[in-house]
């Protein structure tokens, strides 16, 4: 019962590190931008979060309501700001262009809140569990992976059968041929951005509730996404919730094996899955 126990457990984390690989796989995978400061927005999101939370004592789901619409703000104005100039074959301008908002944030939020790690009371669901075959599994990380599971399948839908999700894949395919056919590649990809970081929003209320978050939390957050959306198949968002619960249940094991080793075996599964299937576990070649 106890490897049992530690893959459950795994699955529970890799929900949290699923929400953070759907944005990245909507920009990385369909649209091909790198965005190094994917892990920033979800701890300026989340440090947002905590002082609303301070200053007018709001629950985390009034929480959630007020950082979905401001991630997609700072989605909107990112894109058209910054990437939109930036959109193209080559991934690099997008990368080195993140790189430099991703340490804009990191400093502007050590200015802000300083170094000190904060958490946003969820009150007693943070406590709260319910028994599963001799198992006690928490509320909170259950309602994280069933939360994940449902933005995965509804942006699934969107891309395969809304409007706005085959203009999207057609802009990443050809933006030239896109624009010829009447398509206005900025707006979509504005639109898209704001999603990816929509999501951030939600994320980021549940990183802290069920952990602590400070400034210093946003590179280790973008490596969980992409580790998670290159295990799963660039331009699979299936694949990313994949990528992120095997991520999960990697370091989970791995922890159980020895304390020390639980974030290596999970970057370990990374490299092996890299070197046995590149293209990732969820995407064809």
């Amino acid at each position: 019962m106890k490897w049992v126990d530690a893959v459950i457990q795994g699955l529970l984390l890799g929900g949290l590190y699923a929400q953070y690989a759907i944005g990245m796989s909507l920009m990385f995978g369909v649209m091909r931008i790198v965005n190094i400061a994917h892990g920033d927005l979800v701890v300026l999101l989340a440090l947002i979060g905590i002082s609303l939370a301070a200053a007018f004592g709001l629950g985390p789901g009034f929480i959630m309501l007020l950082l979905i619409p401001l991630g997609a703000l700072i989605g909107w104005g990112l894109q058209r700001g910054i990437l939109n100039h930036l959109v193209g074959n080559d991934p690099l301008p997008s990368l080195i262009a993140t790189f430099g908002v991703s340490l804009a944030l990191q400093n502007m939020m050590l200015t802000i809140w300083q170094a000190d790690t904060r958490s946003l009371d969820a009150g007693p669901l943070a406590v709260q569990s319910i028994d599963i075959v001799g198992l006690h599994v928490g509320v909170l990380p259950l309602g994280i992976v069933l939360v994940a599971a449902l933005l995965t399948w509804g942006m699934h839908v969107m891309l395969k059968n809304s409007r706005f999700g085959r203009a999207l894949r057609a802009a990443a395919a050809d933006k030239d041929a896109a624009t010829l056919s009447g398509i206005d590649t900025r707006v979509v990809y504005a639109r898209a951005t704001s999603i990816a970081v929509a999501i951030l929003g939600i994320a980021a209320v549940f990183q802290a509730a069920r952990t602590t978050v400070s400034p210093s939390d946003g590179g280790a957050q973008l490596i969980y996404a992409f580790e998670a959306v290159i295990i799963g198949g660039l331009g699979s968002i299936w694949g990313a919730f994949a990528g992120g619960l095997i991520l999960g249940v990697a370091q989970v094991v791995g922890s159980r094996i020895d304390p020390g080793w639980g974030i290596l075996i999970g970057h370990l599964v990374f490299l092996l899955v890299l070197a046995w299937r590149p293209q990732g576990i969820m995407s064809h070649r």
